[in-house]
């Protein structure tokens, strides 16, 4: 079980090659995810208890250098997040609609989880950067009143980091559009 996630995105993929090599020597995690994203990113994710997730992201961090996009350590992660990155999540009944944009993958799961820890919403769809130019973004459903307050919270949180597109909640989306989401 994962007890945190930590993640680095930069704008070189040799660096993020190195960058990762350093994180998984630097402390006893599981990597997750070590890829190139568009438009030319990379990123590093890893996995493991919170000290050895923080100590890798540090070391990521620093080896990164300039070429440092963002860069996050999540403590105890929502168990919907990473089902929701993989792919579509089945939802019984869709409500409220609401969708967070960032410019990178770090603020967009960081503000995924911040999101879902705020209200009661279950997140149906993450995507990240594959095709949309780096950008990101997530999928929430739920009553009004809890997919407003998640949205608020997720997009505060990637403003705060300068790195917030756009953000939008739909009371009562039209059903040809929910199906296009997912």
């Amino acid at each position: 079980m994962l007890h945190a996630i930590g993640l680095i995105e930069l704008n070189s993929i040799a660096k993020g090659i190195e960058a990762g090599d350093a994180m998984l020597k630097a402390a006893e995690v599981t990597l997750l995810v070590a890829k190139t994203i568009c438009p030319g990113k990379y990123i590093v994710m890893v996995g493991g208890d919170v000290a050895a997730t923080h100590r890798a992201v540090e070391v990521g961090t620093e080896a990164a250098e300039h070429t440092l996009v963002d860069q996050f350590t999540i403590p105890n992660i929502h168990a919907s997040i990473l089902p929701s990155i993989s792919g579509v999540t089945p939802i019984d009944k869709v409500q409220a609609v609401g969708v967070v944009e960032t410019y990178s993958v770090g603020a967009c799961i960081e503000s995924a989880d911040a999101a879902v820890k705020a209200a009661s919403v279950v997140p149906i769809r993450t995507h990240l950067a594959f095709g949309i130019g780096g950008k990101c973004y997530y999928v929430l459903n739920g009553d009004v009143a809890d997919v407003t307050a998640a949205v608020r919270t997720g997009a505060d949180l990637a403003a705060a980091k300068g790195l917030l597109v756009q953000y939008t909640v739909l009371p009562r989306p039209h059903p040809q559009l929910v199906d296009a989401l997912l």
